[in-house]
């Protein structure tokens, strides 16, 4: 018997645009789904005694993030689904060094090219959402520029991006699984 590899439907998007909300819906309906991790790692430091890895040590940060993100990228390739659905993605990580002007090992470019998503959903910045916490410390204006910085990168890796409309939740789902019908 064959075994299939799973579609990887990534969601990719600004912070607060709603990719968690729909992917925890999805866990729900019974999908596979990856959580996004930065909280996990953000938290893991917190418990160290840093209170923002991201700030104090962005590439201790960053490399912690890709090895999070390869791990789920090689758990969904072997998991008996058709479709697995993964909150950001792992050229998120350079995306966000490059807005950063953060240096970083090329291994990290070269994992762009090695782990390539089947689809990516882009959930644009939707202002009436938008929320932050204190995980989230990013400012509208900055997840506006992250937002394009994902953009730019993505497609520079040769994605095409789905944008995902501004609605309720179970229309977000409806269309996602509506796209991913044809993979």
């Amino acid at each position: 018997m064959t075994k299939f590899k799973p579609v990887k439907n990534l969601l990719i998007g600004g912070p607060s645009t709603g990719k968690s909300s729909v992917l925890e819906a999805l866990t729900d309906k019974g999908y596979w789904c990856f959580p996004e991790i930065s909280r996990e790692v953000t938290l893991e430091a917190r418990q160290l005694g840093i209170d923002h890895l991201f700030l104090d040590n962005p590439l201790k940060f960053s490399e912690m993030l890709l090895k999070g993100r390869i791990k789920q990228f090689e758990e969904a390739e072997n998991l008996s689904a058709q479709h697995v659905f993964i909150d950001r993605g792992i050229p998120d990580v350079t995306a966000y060094m490059d807005h950063f002007g953060q240096d970083y090992p090329k291994a990290f470019r070269e994992a762009n090219k090695s782990y390539v998503y089947d689809k990516v959903f882009l959930f644009p910045i939707w202002n009436s959402i938008y929320t932050t916490d204190s995980e989230r410390f990013e400012g509208l204006e900055l997840a506006k520029q992250l937002q394009d910085v994902l953009i730019s990168t993505y497609k520079e890796l040769g994605y095409n991006l789905i944008e995902v409309p501004k609605t309720r939740v179970e229309d977000r789902i409806n269309f996602i699984l509506n796209e991913t019908q044809y993979a």
